[in-house]
């Protein structure tokens, strides 16, 4: 029988290398910003998740997903969710890096940077599994507030040991917590929500709620505990909900339904009800808003770290593609119409991960006001941004790829279904624009300090310089409207990208990124850069194999 299938020209698969030592810009970053002492522990994690085993499992998560199980065989709820065996290995190898805690763990300088380090190689592997990863990590300062909880509560949440085990917290060496905010007739507007707490005295955690009502989304919905919001006599306030009540009996807290989502698949989200749920007040009742809003922040900036992540896995999947498949006689990556759309792809992954990591630096220092300013409005502003650029560059590489990227054994497909998700999880991005003008105009010295940092770029490209001067210009604080909020913010995330890359990032890239995005910005489709952008250097400066 003659051989009429043989297998050529077929790129091998990306399996078995660092993420870490694979990425000159992450390397950059993290020794630019003082996270130089946790190299080693990043590269081991960038190491393992890079080995086919543990990709493999970043698929299995994904394709034998969550499973409801509300009541047991004799008609007692369970409201317990079964996972894959491969969720709970990705969940306590991150855990067992730190990735939930590291910052609060190790408060030195460059802690957050070493973290989004970590975090990014996780999601680069599985994103679903960052969820809960993320509010454990977020939920630390809201936590706080109640010195009655934190005490009960922290030293678990800030364990280096994951305990998937369904049993109080008091019988478990390690806890997650979860989220659960918002309603169905209000969303985002959680100050429209109809929860109710009443209140049932004062015990060994403070004070003692129980809470009715019900969550339309409810993260990672067997964490340990939930942090929401309920109506109190006061007004909106803050609560940690836990999964069991401090008797040790199971919480009346029942799943309703598991989503059924885009992407995001290795995640559980559910929607919830409370039936006169046990629950302990965090701050003051009526200041639900003010008490939470210190994890969502978090949770926003991890949403910049995971979409950074995806620009980035697409682009390695690009570019080992392309540095093994020939097309009429020559490689992919040496032809010029393929080195144009995948460097300007690049440009997307290469601010992106500037200004999240220059986030994680004013994380590190944000006990001083003008790094504070910096949280309070460039997390906004890169959770708009960098999270709309994931969706156009995990689409993009998925043509670069050919039939290929379109198919489910590719992890394209996951990254292209995945990336919708960090845009809307807390916050769309009309929310983070309005979000941005409410900063300016209610905390005005912010801008002083937004300002300066642009500053002190000037100088070094005549199509910044420039591009900067016509911005402020245009840009009177307290006179901008929400009508025009995504143009003034998408014009400030570009500058801001630009102003760091050409202050701390490598000059071939900073002037790139300034010829491509301020020099000759263009209307339409990824591929068009100016010929002054030297396309054959820098594709091979993308992936490091």
């Amino acid at each position: 029988m003659p051989d009429t299938h043989q297998v050529k020209n077929q790129p091998l698969p990306l399996h078995n290398h660092n993420l870490y030592l694979s990425d000159p810009q992450l390397q950059h970053w993290l020794s630019c910003y003082g996270g130089d002492w946790g190299a080693k522990s990043v590269s081991r994690l960038g190491a393992t998740l890079g080995q086919e085993a543990w990709i493999e499992r970043g698929f299995l998560a994904n394709q034998l997903t969550p499973e409801l199980h509300t009541h047991d065989t004799r008609g007692h709820r369970r409201d317990l969710v079964k996972y894959h065996p491969a969720y709970h290995e990705l969940m306590a190898l991150a855990i067992k890096h730190n990735i939930h805690a590291l910052p609060w763990q190790q408060p030195e300088p460059g802690a957050h940077l070493v973290r989004l380090a970590k975090n990014y190689c996780h999601n680069q592997n599985e994103a679903g599994s960052a969820c809960p990863l993320t509010m454990t990590f977020a939920c630390v300062p809201s936590l706080q507030q109640s010195a009655a909880l934190s005490q009960h509560w922290i030293p678990k949440v800030w364990s280096s040991q994951y305990d998937p085990s369904n049993r109080p917290m008091q019988d478990k060496t390690g806890l997650t917590i979860g989220m659960a905010m918002t309603e169905k007739q209000g969303g985002t507007d959680v100050r429209a929500n109809t929860s109710r707490a009443s209140h049932q005295g004062s015990g060994a955690w403070g004070e003692r709620y129980a809470l009715t009502g019900h969550k339309w989304f409810c993260s990672a919905p067997m964490s340990d505990a939930f942090l929401t919001l309920a109506q109190t006599d006061q007004g909106l306030g803050c609560f940690l909900l836990p999964r069991w009540q401090l008797d040790q009996n199971k919480n009346r807290v029942h799943i309703q339904r598991l989503k059924n989502k885009l992407g995001n698949r290795a995640n559980a989200s559910s929607e919830i009800e409370f039936e006169q749920a046990e629950a302990w007040l965090i701050g003051e009742p009526g200041r639900g808003v003010a008490t939470i809003i210190q994890m969502v922040a978090l949770t926003r900036y991890d949403c910049m770290i995971g979409s950074t992540a995806l620009m980035r896995q697409a682009l390695a999947q690009v570019v080992n593609h392309i540095s093994q498949r020939q097309v009429m006689g020559q490689l992919l990556i040496d032809q010029a119409l393929m080195q144009n759309v995948v460097v300007d792809l690049a440009l997307d992954w290469v601010g992106a991960l500037a200004l999240t990591a220059r986030m994680a630096q004013a994380l590190d220092h944000s006990d001083q006001p003008t790094e504070q300013h910096l949280i309070r409005l460039l997390t906004s502003v890169g959770k708009f941004w960098i999270c709309k650029q994931a969706m156009a560059v995990t689409a993009e590489a998925a043509e670069c790829l050919g039939g290929a990227g379109y198919i489910e054994d590719h992890i394209n497909a996951r990254l292209f279904r995945e990336a919708p998700v960090n845009s809307i999880w807390e916050g769309s991005g009309n929310v983070q624009c309005l979000d941005v003008i409410r900063a300016l105009q209610k905390s005005p010295e912010v801008w002083p300090t937004l300002t300066q940092l642009l500053q002190q770029a000037a100088g070094q490209h005549a199509g910044f310089d420039r591009s900067l001067s016509q911005f402020l210009e245009d840009s009177d604080i307290q006179q901008l409207q929400p009508f025009a909020a995504r143009h003034w913010v998408s014009r400030l995330a570009v500058l801001t990208q630009a102003a760091l890359l050409l202050q701390h990032g490598h000059p071939e890239w900073a002037q790139a990124y300034c010829d491509a995005r301020l020099e000759s910005a263009v209307f339409g489709p990824y591929g068009q850069l100016p010929r002054s952008v030297d396309t054959d250097d820098l594709i091979r400066k993308i992936l490091l194999l």
